[in-house]
């Protein structure tokens, strides 16, 4: 059972009894995977809905010397020019989904499935073991630190959550996540709304979090800095907390 922490934008903490136990770290896949026996990392996933302000979470943690691996850039990575997967996607779908430069062409890819559940399903069945292998490799090759970082917008949605020991969920409304992705993106109000609801619902991503980050000031402004500026006492909070469940926490038992 997890332990609820959460921080509202005025910095107010509500702390429930910890949960966190031996047994929680025994089940714990990464502890468990063969191909990673010196897998012994505290793990945060971080995660939330498009336009929620993990980014910049993840970049005050950074601040802190805790470093992270980001599950948008491994996507990427592991079609990368030249990759095996890449050639594989291709070899499926044809080679239109290139371009002149022989990287892939993700607007064509998106549009190819979007309207296809049999084609997205092929495609999340061949990239999402590749992201996790490599995502796990990643981790296990970070730097020393009392804790790490695991970003992933679709952390509950693809059940990597079983794959940390914190879920911390950056909270926003749907209000919020239209307009600031709006003025972010630059892209239209239906395809936003069409990301929003391809994903876990609010209430259900808050009841799954072990940690919550209220980003829903309205005072933020995310284009000048007012988003580190509301969210870097939330962050410092649990930055303390997870130093102490990580030192208290012996991940070398099983």
């Amino acid at each position: 059972m997890r332990t609820l922490v959460t921080l509202a934008s005025s910095g107010a903490v509500t702390l429930a009894p910890d949960t966190v136990s031996q047994d929680q770290v025994s089940q714990d896949p990464l502890l468990q995977d063969p191909e990673l026996p010196d897998r012994k990392r505290f793990i945060v996933g971080l995660t939330g809905g498009i336009g929620s302000g993990k980014s910049t979470v993840a970049r005050l943690f950074n601040q802190l010397g805790i470093p992270a691996v980001d599950a948008d850039i491994v996507a990427r990575e592991v079609v990368a020019k030249g990759s095996p997967l890449l050639a594989k996607i291709v070899d499926h779908f044809g080679p239109q989904l290139l371009t002149p430069q022989q990287t892939l062409n993700r607007p064509l890819l998106r549009q190819l499935i979007f309207n296809d559940p049999a084609a997205k399903q092929w495609l999340d069945s061949v990239m999402h073991p590749a992201i996790r292998t490599e995502m796990l490799q990643q981790l296990a090759n970070l730097p020393p630190a009392p804790y790490v970082l695991l970003i992933a917008p679709l952390l509950l949605e693809n059940k990597l959550d079983t794959l940390v020991n914190r879920v911390l969920v950056v909270d926003i409304s749907e209000r919020n996540q239209l307009s600031r992705t709006l003025s972010r993106d630059g892209v239209s109000a239906q395809q936003v709304q069409a990301i929003i609801a391809s994903q876990i619902s609010r209430p259900e991503r808050l009841a799954l979090a072990d940690d919550i980050i209220d980003n829903n000031s309205e005072s933020t402004d995310i284009t000048n800095g007012g988003a580190a500026a509301t969210l870097q006492p939330q962050v410092q909070q649990l930055h303390q907390r997870y130093l102490d469940l990580a030192k208290h926490l012996d991940l070398t038992k099983r």
